[in-house]
């Protein structure tokens, strides 16, 4: 278990964390999101004590990191995949780390199978490694000590999506032995798959947190479409049901399909689509709630606007609707 309680960074007039606290449970995994400066990083860097805390506590386990006998053996920590010794070879960071935990040359090799790194791949020098194997390499030596907590920062960055697959995979096995997860990662449709619970920090403040369906749960209302669009904008402004445009043409509509299709039928129109509304995304939540600590400010992101009763939406491209990014192709050995 992590436990985060006031938990404050200040460097001279700045407040990078301020005044956070949550908790990790065992056998879950916690997503650990916010925009870039939120303050992720460095409640990170203080929960693992390589940040001092101007006040508040970080304990794992029950124990301050720095209390613990032999940490690595407890946590599995990879804040910086980019922060391994260039001139050594995947094997030798590996034969280091199990020299630190105390673990035996066989689980180097377990370790390198498990992460998915070949032997050739193990004996070339880290400098030649690329993001995506260095991610897999620091994986390995975070899981080396058999640690009951993970604390990992981007962990999917530079894997192709076979790879994000499968750390997916790993880290839900993990957590699904008894293990605690804590994730930080910009990758959200991902962390919509495995995340458990959320923390969602913007401006070093937690704006959100809890259990994963709590927060995503599903929009009131309905979506629908009509062959007469004028039309059924006319019959729902006519009873006061307020409804605004999507990307289809479709209209999102506040009020329940029952009421909506009741209203169609009475004015005549046919409607060609009539579902209830969709589950709120987490891109759509974290876009809504931080949009006033991301770079650029709240004007980047523009809300869906009202539609004038006469007519129903023109499309347009909001950027709740655009697909999900991947990370990079995978790993390739650089030359």
């Amino acid at each position: 278990m992590i436990r985060i309680e006031h938990l404050t960074k200040r460097y001279g007039g700045f407040t990078a964390v301020d005044d956070i606290s949550f908790t990790a449970q065992p056998g879950r995994v916690t997503g650990f999101l916010g925009p870039n400066g939120a303050g992720k990083s460095t409640a990170l860097r203080m929960l693992t004590h390589l940040t001092p805390a101007t006040s508040g506590s970080a304990l794992v386990l029950g124990r301050r990191y720095e209390d613990l006998p032999n940490p690595s053996r407890h946590v599995g920590v990879m804040l910086d995949a980019a922060a391994q010794h260039p001139g050594r070879t995947g094997r030798e960071v590996l034969q280091l780390a199990a020299t630190i935990t105390g673990m035996g040359r066989s689980r180097v090799d377990e370790m390198l199978d498990l992460v998915g790194l070949e032997r050739s791949e193990a004996s070339r020098r880290v400098k030649n490694y690329s993001l995506g194997m260095r991610q897999r390499l620091g994986l390995a030596g975070a899981l080396m000590g058999r640690p009951q907590v993970l604390v990992l920062d981007e962990p999917a960055n530079g894997l192709d999506p076979a790879g994000i697959h499968w750390m997916r995979g790993l880290l839900r096995d993990f957590a699904d032995r008894g293990g605690t997860v804590l994730l930080s990662s910009h990758l959200l449709h991902e962390v919509e798959l495995i995340a458990d619970d959320l923390v969602m920090i913007g401006h070093g403040r937690i704006v959100a947190q809890g259990r994963m369906t709590d927060l995503l749960t599903t929009r009131p209302g309905c979506v629908a479409d009509a062959e007469d669009r004028t039309a059924f904008a006319n019959a729902l402004s006519a009873v006061g049901i307020c409804f605004s445009g999507r990307t289809d043409g479709a209209a999102e509509i506040e009020a329940d399909a029952a009421r909506v299709g009741r209203v169609a039928l009475d004015a005549g129109v046919p409607l060609t689509l009539l579902r209830p509304a969709d589950s709120t995304r987490l891109e759509d939540m974290f876009l809504r709630l931080t949009a006033d600590t991301a770079r650029g400010g709240p004007s980047e992101s523009t809300p869906p606007q009202s539609l004038p009763s006469q007519s129903l939406p023109s499309q347009h491209t909001p950027e709740q609707d655009a697909p999900a990014r991947t990370a990079p192709a995978r790993e390739e050995t650089r030359a």
